[in-house]
């Protein structure tokens, strides 16, 4: 993990091994998350599938980041929860809606909506897109001189 020199991280890597059909551990820090598909396409339904790991991280990551700012302004939240929700397009969510319940008063929803766009990292990485890159490296675990004919 590479660090900035005022000590935040600059990088975040999280490791996905497959289990065979469509099951895979993803290691996230010190936790591990079981990843399937449901039954009816062909899963196990040993956990949640990635599209719903996808708008779970754009829900989890908005609910604290509403939770940072209203600390930071000392605004007392009596309940919070954020439900997301992907329209699919194909193979990729068209659009997608966050739709913040904070129990607040009234007259600073907005700005703590408005706050908390600004510190969320998801929200903040989808809006402005990124480079994406993929590529396929050999695994050490697989021999690459035909020995596993032999």
């Amino acid at each position: 993990m590479g660090t900035r020199t005022d000590g935040a991280v600059a990088n975040r890597t999280v490791t996905s091994v497959w289990h065979g059909g469509y099951h895979c551990a993803v290691e996230a820090g010190s936790f591990t998350v079981h990843v399937d598909e449901p039954e009816h396409v062909g899963g196990t339904d040993l956990g949640p599938q990635p599209t719903d790991l996808f708008l779970a991280s754009i829900a989890s990551c908005f609910t604290l980041a509403i939770g940072h700012v209203a600390r930071k302004r000392s605004i007392e939240l009596t309940d919070l929860s954020v439900r997301v929700t992907g329209r699919y397009d194909g193979l990729r969510f068209g659009a997608v809606q966050v739709e913040a319940h904070v129990g607040a008063p009234e007259s600073e929803l907005d700005r703590l909506v408005e706050a908390a766009e600004r510190v969320c990292y998801v929200t903040n990485t989808l809006r402005a897109g990124i480079e994406l890159t993929t590529q396929a490296v050999p695994s050490a675990a697989v021999p690459t001189d035909g020995s596993e004919f032999s």
